[in-house]
């Protein structure tokens, strides 16, 4: 599928996944880091570290020749995917922690709470409906142009929800 949406959940879609991310972002890199951290069985583990390195999330590093062992550590897209984990997150404590956020995003100078938005990196305007919406792009197939019309006014989904 050409949806960039489709094409990111195809390679962290599964939940597993994300929380390795996640995991890795907070500095975890061997792997009975994750899966102590995970609870999860090491043949599920084995297969989403391969597909994370498959996708390009995590680069696979070897630290020790005898016995073999590898680390995981987050290449470029895997730090660029820090974001979405942060917008989950806040996410998560509005809609789906009736007792109170568990874990939050803070200043890490001052330690104040801090609440991810999206932000227009050109303008400085906060990524919200009307004045946003999504469009089709350059390399958009004829299916795409049809769900994402790219002139002003003409997005079928009034709310500019992807």
């Amino acid at each position: 599928m050409q949806c960039p949406i489709a094409r990111s959940l195809e390679r962290v879609g599964e939940w597993w996944s994300i929380l390795i991310l996640r995991d890795a972002s907070l500095g975890l890199t061997r792997f009975d880091e994750f899966q102590e951290s995970l609870g999860i069985a090491p043949n599920i583990l084995t297969r989403r570290l391969k597909v994370l390195v498959e996708a390009g999330l995590l680069e696979r590093r070897r630290y020790s020749e005898r016995p073999p062992r590898d680390e995981y550590v987050l290449t470029q897209a895997g730090r660029d995917f820090r974001p979405v984990l942060w917008a989950l997150l806040a996410w998560g404590n509005k809609h789906f922690a009736p007792e109170g956020a568990s874990v939050v995003i803070v200043d890490s100078k001052t330690g104040a709470p801090a609440e991810p938005v999206l932000v227009d990196r050109n303008s400085g305007r906060s990524l919200e409906p009307p004045a946003f919406r999504s469009a089709a792009g350059p390399a958009a197939d004829a299916r795409t142009r049809r769900r994402y019309p790219v002139s002003a006014g003409q997005h079928p989904d009034s709310d500019g929800a992807p």
